[in-house]
């Protein structure tokens, strides 16, 4: 079933979905849509108004998210295996308890996102801006993590054991029990880490820049 510009937004769609179709929404507004409990396994949500759009419980397996987005979308507690987001907006998100696997995010606004509480073995993220959003406890292990901010964000409990970072910031982070043991963090931004912040880097990889700018932000010249 398919709803192209339709204003959509504040109806519960849920019960109103034809069963055993892939439903495509496209230019639609879906601001605060019930989609509590739908499923939506493979639909495509194209350029829609996602703002303070309802999830909840939804099964989502195998959607894809193109462009479009708003703040305070509510994916709690919703099924997301194979879902693709690509230059969506998921500002203020909310992730808890969902199930999050083979999940990508390329080229999203995150800021402010939690998707701390998740379930499932994870999800990729690249090109995308994190900054003061919460990932406490989830886990980017062995993942390539390309051009993502992660300015003033919660890492605590994130595993990023031998995680690559490419042209990536972690300036003002929050790593308490972060992991990075064996993580390339060569091509990260790493600030200006206090003592406690360094521990936590503790078995990563750095390069001499890196350390050089550590080392005379404690008053040590190397020569």
């Amino acid at each position: 079933m398919e709803f192209d510009g339709e204003d959509l937004s504040h109806k519960a769609l849920t019960d109103r979905l034809p069963q055993g179709e892939t439903h495509v929404f496209r230019d639609c507004d879906l601001t605060e849509t019930d989609f509590w409990g739908a499923s939506l396994a493979g639909a495509r949500f194209e350029s829609c108004v996602l703002e303070e759009t309802d999830f909840r419980k939804a099964d989502l397996d195998g959607a894809t998210f193109s462009g479009g987005g708003g703040m305070r979308i509510r994916f709690s507690d919703a099924d997301l295996i194979d879902v693709s987001f690509a230059n969506v907006d998921l500002s203020s998100a909310q992730f808890g308890g969902a199930l999050l696997t083979d999940v990508s995010f390329t080229g999203c606004r995150m800021i402010g996102a939690a998707l701390t509480a998740s379930r499932g073995t994870g999800f990729t993220v690249a090109s995308s801006n994190l900054t003061m959003a919460n990932l406490g406890g989830c886990s980017l292990r062995g993942e390539r993590i390309e051009s993502v901010r992660f300015d003033d964000a919660d890492l605590s409990g994130c595993d990023f054991t031998e995680a690559t970072f490419s042209d990536c910031r972690l300036i003002g982070a929050r790593l308490l029990l972060t992991k990075f043991a064996k993580a390339d963090l060569r091509g990260a931004d790493l600030g200006q880490p206090d003592d406690d912040r360094l521990r936590a880097f503790a078995g990563a990889i750095i390069n001499q820049t890196q350390a050089n700018a550590i080392l005379a932000a404690r008053g040590i010249t190397v020569l």
